[in-house]
């Protein structure tokens, strides 16, 4: 039995070619189904996300191309665009990845938690629909478990590696509590969702969405509770925000000083915080000569941001320690698997031996044989079947001068060698 892991990920792939590739979750049963039926796999759990499409199975003689060649198949693309690529690994080479992708040592943002959830996911879906049993149950447990092990031993996930979790962050530092912070959002694109995204992770009841069209303020506003407003009634409504994060596509700025110095005294210069992660800038540099204005940039957060990375590598360079151990573990319970199934098979052999001669041996003293000379005769019997095999390995590993396998031989005969 062979573990594979075959796949394309944000490395290796473009999205146009991972959006192709992707298995919808209405499509996984038939997916685990058909791995079975085409291909014989034992077990199978199937990962795909935005990022990642992976297959993990558990089969006798099976390729990585075959494998590679039904994903191609499955989805109607070309195999060999697939393949080119694709990745693939076997045995411990696929526990050790495995285990990296569910740590978030290989996700596109380094250490990001949100994999281990969805691989928790893949691997419920393939186990309700019957593809997980024996062997893959032990391994997909002790990932999770290697998993939170490199969360709890390491800073893998602690320091923020975009800019938008960076503003958000700098902001904690310097509330004491986001929740009973007002926060003004202005701009409704990709980088304010993620914002608004990591401020209701935290729990700040209290946000407005500014945008020149409201339809789309309202698409990002109604899913996290939050006001909308358009971008003329911020001067207006500016002093009543604690936090206020920018990022537009203007190419002149939305917040002046004079705007600033307006909201600070109608909030009796309680402070404002202010970030731009807008290029050209939303906010005027001028406001930062403010007293109780503090405003940041986007090339102050990324400065925050790469030493936060260097700060990941550092604990990613930790976590793999902790994986390299966790493998040898598994490999070290998956290679006993094969010595109970070895000592079984002994066991088996020699009661087979036992029982035909103990039957040989009372059929005899039935007959009316001496019983003295019945024992005597399956003591006999019974030793030169038991040291046959035995003796027979001593013998050629002598001849071949072999003195590791003498050595095991005779620690596993239970001989001393030092006497010998």
């Amino acid at each position: 039995m062979k573990l594979l892991a075959v796949g394309i990920n944000h490395k290796t792939a473009s999205l146009v070619l991972r959006e192709k590739v992707a298995f919808p979750a209405e499509s996984l049963v038939d997916a685990l189904t058909s791995l079975r039926d085409t291909l014989g796999a034992q077990e199978s759990v199937i990962l795909s996300t935005c990022n990642r499409t992976e297959v993990y199975v558990q089969a006798e003689n099976l390729q990585h191309h075959a494998l590679l060649k039904w994903i191609a198949d499955f989805h109607q693309v070309d195999a060999g665009d697939l393949t080119r690529h694709s990745y693939a690994y076997d045995s411990e080479a696929a526990v050790a990845h495995m285990m990296r992708v569910a740590s978030g040592l290989d996700s596109l943002i380094l250490g990001e938690p949100q994999i281990l959830g969805q691989l928790k996911q893949a691997y419920s879906s393939a186990k309700n629909a019957g593809a997980v049993d024996g062997q893959f149950e032990r391994l997909f447990q002790h990932t999770f478990s290697v998993a939170k092990k490199v969360r709890t031993e390491t800073d893998i996930g602690a320091n923020a590696v975009s800019v938008a979790f960076a503003a958000v962050q700098l902001a904690k530092q310097i509330f004491s509590s986001l929740a009973k912070s007002s926060v003004l959002l202005i701009g409704a694109g990709e980088t304010i969702e993620l914002v608004a995204k990591h401020l209701s992770d935290n729990q700040i009841k209290s946000i407005t969405v500014a945008n020149r069209t409201l339809q789309r303020a309202k698409q990002l506003a109604e899913p996290i509770g939050a006001k909308v407003i358009t971008l003329a009634q911020i001067p207006n409504m500016l002093h009543e925000a604690d936090i206020v994060i920018s990022s537009t596509a203007s190419t002149l700025p939305m917040i002046g000083k004079g705007m600033v110095e307006s909201a600070l005294k109608d909030r009796r210069h309680k402070p404002i915080f202010f970030v731009d992660l807008a290029v050209p800038r939303d906010i005027e540099n001028e406001v930062a000569e403010l007293d109780d204005a503090f405003l940041y940039t986007v090339d102050d957060l990324q400065h925050i941001v790469e030493q936060n990375l260097a700060s990941r590598q550092q604990a990613a360079n930790e976590a793999q320690s902790i994986i390299d151990k966790q493998i040898k573990e598994f490999i070290s319970w998956q290679n006993s698997l094969q010595s109970v199934d070895s000592v079984k098979a002994f066991r088996d052999q020699n009661n087979l031996i036992k029982h035909k001669l103990q039957q040989r041996a009372l059929s005899q003293i039935a007959e009316g044989k001496d019983p003295e000379q019945v024992v005597i005769e399956l003591s006999n019997k019974l030793a030169n079947a038991l040291m046959h095999a035995p003796t027979k390995a001593l013998s050629e590993a002598a001849q071949h001068n072999d003195q590791h396998r003498l050595s095991v031989l005779k620690q596993s005969l239970g001989l001393n060698t030092e006497k010998d």
